[in-house]
C-alpha cells in the first residue's frame, strides 16, 4: 500500500460541504484506506494499492461535485514524493514565520519555468526560489503588502491547475503520514 495525500484546491472550512468529515467520507467511499485529514484546507491522507495517480486524481475530482456539490482540482502526491521535497531543502535556512511566508505550490501537470531562479517579479516582495517539474517554491515578505500576491502571480504564470500549501503544512502532512 502506498500512502498518498490529496491536495484539494479552494477548500473553505466555513462551507459545510467542505468539512473534513465530508472529505474523509468521500475518500472512504471510494475505497481508500486509513483516511485522515490534516487541518481544514483540503489535505486528505489515504492509502491505496493503486499506483495510477492521474486516475486517482480524476476519480476524486469526479466525486466532489457528485457527492458534495463542489468542484476542486485535486493534486495527489505520495509520501515518498513529499519526503523528497523536504530533502531538497528548497528554502535553504529560511523559516516560515510572521514576516516570511514559505509556500509550496503543487501542479497537476509538468511545469515549465522560463526564467532563472531565484526570480522576483518586478515591484513585488515575493520570489520564486526553486522549482521541480511538479512544484514551485516561493518566499514572501509579509512586512510588505506587495508580498501578498504570490498565489495570484503563480496562477497567471502557470495556470489554475495548482494548489498551494505552506511549508509548515507540508511538514504536518508528512507527520500524519508517519
Amino acid at each position: 500500500m502506498t500512502k498518498y495525500v490529496a491536495l484539494l484546491r479552494g477548500i473553505g472550512p466555513t462551507n459545510p460541504d467542505m468539512r473534513n468529515e465530508n472529505l474523509r467520507g468521500v475518500a472512504e467511499g471510494l475505497g481508500f484506506e486509513n483516511v485522515s485529514t490534516v487541518i481544514s484546507s483540503g489535505n486528505v491522507v489515504f492509502e491505496s494499492d493503486r499506483t495510477d495517480v492521474a486516475a486517482l486524481e480524476a476519480e476524486m475530482e469526479a466525486a466532489w461535485p457528485s457527492r458534495l456539490g463542489f468542484e476542486s482540482a485535486t493534486v495527489i502526491r505520495s509520501q515518498q514524493e513529499l519526503s523528497r521535497l523536504v530533502d531538497l531543502a528548497p528554502f535553504g535556512g529560511l523559516e516560515h514565520q510572521q514576516t516570511t511566508y514559505l509556500l509550496v505550490t503543487f501542479s497537476k501537470h509538468p511545469l515549465k519555468v522560463d526564467f532563472d531562479l531565484p526570480y522576483s517579479p518586478p515591484d513585488q516582495d515575493y520570489r520564486l526560489v526553486a522549482a521541480t517539474p511538479g512544484e514551485l517554491f516561493t518566499v514572501s515578505d509579509l512586512t510588505s503588502r506587495a508580498g501578498l500576491g504570490a498565489m495570484s502571480w503563480l496562477e497567471t504564470e502557470f495556470g489554475k491547475q495548482l494548489t498551494s500549501r505552506t511549508w509548515l503544512t507540508v511538514a504536518r502532512i508528512l507527520k500524519r503520514m508517519g
